[in-house]
């Protein structure tokens, strides 16, 4: 196996931690914090937006299964990377759209994906998505792990959730685990 770790920011972990749970090559996508000042942080500070945290899933793949490219497809697919430290009526610096790379390689992949797409006009304003080498991760809480799993008819789930995971069924669905819903 040729395990390695992404790290994403989207808007809400939950719903980045779900759609890549379901994919064939991830062996497990954790919700957590990075970006920030403090150590440790918990939930409640980085909801105030002033630890600098971003809400991030940290995705640990097999390469030979799914190339870190095609997760960052993925992660293009499923939120907007065109709203300045906002997803839907997520609004703070907790859910900016940002990729925390874990080698030079991977830097420069995501880098090439972005100028890709802005020369493809892939979407209709300017990509804002921060490239940032990976600092600390710090995992959140137990109750954040698999919420969607946990809480599928939670309102925010039904309504933010739900969506994206059928977004990823409708374009990634033979990327999709046996089984998954």
């Amino acid at each position: 196996m040729n395990n390695q770790l992404a790290t994403l920011a989207g808007g809400c972990f939950w719903c980045l931690e779900s759609a890549y749970n379901r994919l064939e090559g991830v062996q497990a996508a954790v919700s957590g914090y990075m970006g920030g000042q403090s150590k440790n942080p918990t939930y409640k500070q980085i909801c105030t937006g002033a630890s600098g945290h971003a809400e991030v899933v940290q995705i640990q793949f097999d390469a030979d299964r799914i190339g870190y490219r095609e997760l960052l497809e993925i992660f293009f697919t499923l939120h907007d990377p065109t709203t300045l430290n906002r997803q839907g009526n997520d609004v703070g610096t907790q859910y900016r759209s940002a990729i925390f790379w874990h080698s030079p390689t991977q830097k420069t992949e995501a880098e090439a994906l972005i100028a890709q797409l802005e020369a493809e006009h892939v979407f209709n304003a300017p990509i804002v998505t921060e490239i940032t080498e990976a600092p600390t991760f710090w995992p959140a809480e137990d109750y954040h792990q698999r919420y969607f799993e946990q809480n599928p008819n939670q309102p925010y789930c039904m309504f933010v959730v739900a969506p994206k995971l059928d977004k990823l069924r409708a374009k990634f669905a033979q990327r999709l685990k046996p089984g998954t819903e």
